[in-house]
């Protein structure tokens, strides 16, 4: 069958989907120009892509013969999911492999945002480092403060469980609460929104991007945190409402930000960058050579067995498809 990979895959990677289909696969470090892929799907049967790439009404319609999508990426708010499963067309995603790199990547903000990391790789940098004083560059401790995690799916509890080493207190917000028991094993305490927005030295988000969770972060939540508290992001970018953010950094409503995913990116908000309380990534918290190799090769697993007329392990709509 004919294969279109959109995004530049370790040579092994396509060399397995070689061995069973006619592949063509762009090869460059950046997002694929809009209308080369409209181009491009016109007589595909398989498709992998990666979150830069709009799956939509427009492209479905001039892929026909499309038996296969599969996603690189956990998130997959860059397909229109009811699009594909009005055609038939199943869709897969690349999750549990991205959990310990995100979990890591979430600490590392914290840490960044707390100590004053960037600033201070920063004032060497620029020379402005001259001498040692007791009281100046201060940053917050993270040893003993409370963590608020917002959705403790996999990488929420991975997140959790890496609090314990900082002797943190952990509370956490899910739609639905997690038996007891559990909890108890995670040393979390379940707690309403507005409690853990309050009460939270540093609120970590780690949820879906859905209508619901759209802007789940704005004006009302930002001003409940503490003056001294960091909003952590490295769920998806639109969760947080980026123009009451930066006006919340500017106006020290928080303490500050660590960002690693941004509401339109790679555009930020007007202002974003301005203020020196805030940490700013470049959507990398997958961003291992460990990790990225492991989510190509499940993408393309998930795409051999989709076109191989069997369920895929890792599909998100087989469920509907079949019903």
């Amino acid at each position: 069958m004919k294969v279109f990979v959109t995004v530049r895959l370790p040579e092994e990677v396509l060399a397995d989907i070689r061995s069973e289909h006619e592949v063509d696969a762009y090869d460059r470090d950046q997002p694929m120009d809009r209308a080369r892929l409209l181009d491009s799907v016109g007589d595909l049967e398989g498709l992998l892509c990666t979150i830069t790439d709009r799956i939509d009404d427009e492209l479905l319609d001039r892929a026909p013969h499309l038996k296969m999508i599969a996603n690189l990426a956990v998130g997959y708010d860059n397909i229109d999911l009811q699009a594909a499963t009005s055609r038939g067309i199943p869709v897969s995603n690349t999750p549990g492999v991205v959990t310990d790199a995100t979990a890591d990547l979430t600490f590392a903000l914290i840490l960044a945002s707390a100590r004053r990391v960037v600033e201070g790789d920063q004032r060497v940098r620029a020379g402005r480092f001259r001498f040692f004083a007791p009281f100046i560059f201060l940053g917050q401790e993270v040893s003993g403060k409370t963590l608020g995690i917002i959705g403790l799916g996999e990488i929420g509890k991975a997140v959790a469980r890496r609090a314990r080493g900082f002797d943190m207190r952990v509370l956490y917000h899910n739609r639905r609460r997690i038996p007891e028991a559990r909890e108890k094993n995670l040393n979390v305490e379940y707690a309403d929104m507005k409690s853990l927005f309050s009460k939270a030295d540093f609120v970590s988000l780690h949820v879906p991007l859905t209508p619901e969770t759209r802007h789940l972060v704005g004006p009302q939540e930002l001003a409940l945190m503490k003056p001294t508290a960091f909003l952590i992001n490295a769920s998806r970018g639109a969760v947080v409402d980026e123009k009451a953010l930066v006006e919340a950094l500017q106006q020290r409503v928080i303490a500050g930000a660590g960002l690693d995913v941004y509401e339109n990116e790679p555009a930020l908000a007007p202002g974003l960058t301005d203020p020196d309380n805030v940490v700013l990534l470049p959507h990398v918290g997958t961003a291992t050579l460990e990790t990225r190799t492991r989510m190509a090769h499940m993408a393309a697993q998930n795409l051999l067995t989709g076109l191989r007329g069997r369920t895929p392990p890792n599909c998100l709509n087989c469920g509907e498809l079949s019903s």
